[in-house]
């Protein structure tokens, strides 16, 4: 067996188990899983394929020389004596190329193609026409297509024909390797944009499978890419790339194995594929099967006992971030729950705060340090949402303390008088959803006039979005102002932190999301906070769950971080793989 291949196969649990966390556009740079190992190995199976390492070569197969003089020879037959004098002659191929194995030859595009051909047709016949966005990184180039006259594409498209190789020449066309075999055509003939490049092999001599698979190497795309043309928004792949780019060339008869290998190693990658989704997704669905238990625990007694039973497993079932991202949004339930820490009958009920908080708030507004709020309803027996235990009580944002947006009066607001010179803290929606809890950085400053149209917030209040990023929340490590796209809520005596209440907005986004109207740019408004039932315990409860959350979250943190450093040794090991396997 060749050993690049058996290396492959000895080592499939490492492109089954390195994944990595790919970031995608957007606020609050939202993630998704990436199976890198899977990635990769399709990748090298194209590299292998191409350098002659993927199977055997057969010394009876009719070398690569004599089939590109086979080639040379329908090209000259087919083109007509005046096109071929105004042919450009080829360019040398570069004299430092990697040898090859016995029978093959370097050569390139358009010593083997036509690029870009023009189909002649009569005028009305029907041809496909395929979208640029159509090409896609299928070997087999299947597309949905619909059809136009040929006096409609005759100008201004790029044509091609049934088996023609193209790639997508504009950004991102190598991503992923956008190129592919027309197939299927409406007959035979079809049509697209002028982004795209367009190879017609001169004869059968060449596998249009295996010259689409030396358009999907890694060294081709990096190249390729590298070497684009035009602005950073809107680049393209030259044509002398395209054509002149050096291709290494098997004996036909090779060419057709390598095909076949490859399908029958990439149907191998799907089927991992499939694997690693399928026991990932069992995984999370067992994950939260079993979190569920703990947000179903009667009370702290019932919750230690399945913890316990959950604890000695934490190794096999913790094994990815979503998966302790899961475990500490049940930490954070379970704490507003009245779940997390056993109830103490010596501690004051939770009523006793809400009305030592109520006072203080009032004392507040009439010494004229908070406004006075809207008349809110008592709360109703019907509207909460979950039972906690007897000591606690439900209260909202405005019953507990200062709850206000931020301000930013001045316009325009980006009147470089607000900022210069910056000395007060400026805090936007962005660094509260990036704040791990506290907010720890901040890339504006206003000036004292920026300041007078706006209010510097103390060190310890919560931050709370309501517009762009919603509902996320931290609390400020610095005196700063913001904009009246955060809230800010500072509590009343005599709670003295708000982090109780950063727990609460965590488990509470998923329902103030619900708030937000279906629109390009979403928000809520600070009534919405103002009605918000926030369940809460006695005072002394409230400060062990806070430490018990800070002990759990440490917990968490830790295992992420293992989980990053073996995921990273993985990604480590199947690339030292991939460099053994293509040495």
């Amino acid at each position: 067996m060749n050993t690049s291949i058996a290396s492959l196969i000895n080592n499939l649990n490492v492109w089954t188990s390195s994944v990595e966390r790919k970031s995608s556009g957007g606020r609050g740079g939202s993630k998704r899983i990436n199976l890198y190992g899977i990635e990769c190995l399709r990748a090298l199976i194209i590299d292998l394929a191409v350098r002659g390492k993927l199977v055997e070569q057969d010394p009876r197969d009719e070398p690569a020389a004599v089939t590109l003089a086979r080639i040379a020879r329908a090209k000259k037959q087919k083109i007509e004596a005046a096109a071929a004098r105004k042919s450009k002659t080829l360019e040398l191929l570069p004299t430092e190329l990697p040898p090859l194995p016995n029978g093959w030859e370097w050569t390139q595009l358009r010593a083997i193609c036509q690029i870009n051909p023009s189909n002649s047709a009569e005028d009305l016949l029907r041809a496909s026409f395929v979208p640029m966005a159509l090409i896609s990184n299928r070997v087999d180039g299947d597309h949905d297509t619909e059809t136009v006259t040929w006096r409609e594409i005759k100008k201004g498209f790029t044509h091609f024909a049934e088996g023609d190789v193209g790639i997508a020449k504009i950004t991102p066309c190598f991503e992923n390797g956008k190129a592919a075999i027309f197939q299927n055509l409406e007959n035979g003939i079809g049509a697209g944009t002028t982004e795209l490049h367009v190879a017609r092999p001169w004869s059968d001599d060449v596998n249009r499978r295996y010259l689409l698979l030396t358009m999907k190497t890694a060294s081709y795309l990096r190249e390729g890419e590298a070497r684009m043309t035009g602005t950073a928004g809107q680049k393209r792949v030259t044509r002398a790339y395209f054509e002149a780019t050096p291709i290494p060339l098997p004996p036909l008869a090779e060419q057709q194995r390598i095909v076949i290998r490859v399908d029958e190693l990439m149907a191998l990658c799907d089927t991992l594929e499939r694997d690693s989704a399928e026991a990932m997704s069992a995984h999370q669905t067992l994950v939260q099967a079993l979190l569920a238990t703990l947000i179903d625990s009667a009370d702290a007694t019932d919750l230690a006992a399945n913890w316990s039973r959950m604890e000695s497993h934490f190794d096999s079932l913790f094994t990815t971030e979503a998966s302790v991202n899961a475990l500490k949004q049940t930490v954070l339930e379970l704490a507003v729950r009245g779940k997390l820490v056993p109830q103490d009958q010596n501690d004051k009920p939770a009523s006793d705060l809400v009305r030592h908080t109520v006072q203080t708030k009032l004392s507040l507004i009439k010494n004229g340090q908070a406004t006075r709020d809207s008349v809110l309803a008592e709360v109703d027996k019907n509207d909460i949402p979950f039972g906690v235990p007897e000591s606690w009580a439900w209260a909202r944002f405005p019953d507990l303390g200062i709850l206000e947006r931020g301000k930013s009066r001045h316009r325009p607001r980006n009147d470089p008088k607000l900022y210069q010179p910056g000395i007060y803290p400026l805090v936007q929606t962005g660094e509260v959803a990036r704040a791990n809890g506290i907010i720890d950085e901040f890339h504006s400053k206003y000036s004292e006039l920026g300041l007078s149209q706006s209010k510097l917030w103390p060190k310890g209040t919560l931050c709370i979005t309501i517009a762009a990023n919603i509902a996320d929340a931290a609390i400020l490590g610095f005196d700063a102002c913001f904009p009246d796209s955060v809230v800010g809520f500072i509590p009343a005596e005599p709670i003295a932190s708000a982090e109780y209440f950063l727990h609460f907005m965590k488990t509470a986004k998923a329902d103030l999301l619900k708030f937000a109207p279906s629109t390009a740019q979403k928000n809520i408004n600070l009534a919405t906070l103002e009605t918000i039932l926030i369940p809460i315990p006695p005072l002394n409860e409230m400060t062990r769950i806070i430490a018990k959350v800070d002990d759990l979250l440490t917990l968490c943190d830790s295992l992420k971080s293992r989980i990053n450093e073996v995921a990273e040794t993985q990604k480590c090991l199947a690339d030292t793989i991939i460099e053994r396997a293509v040495a």
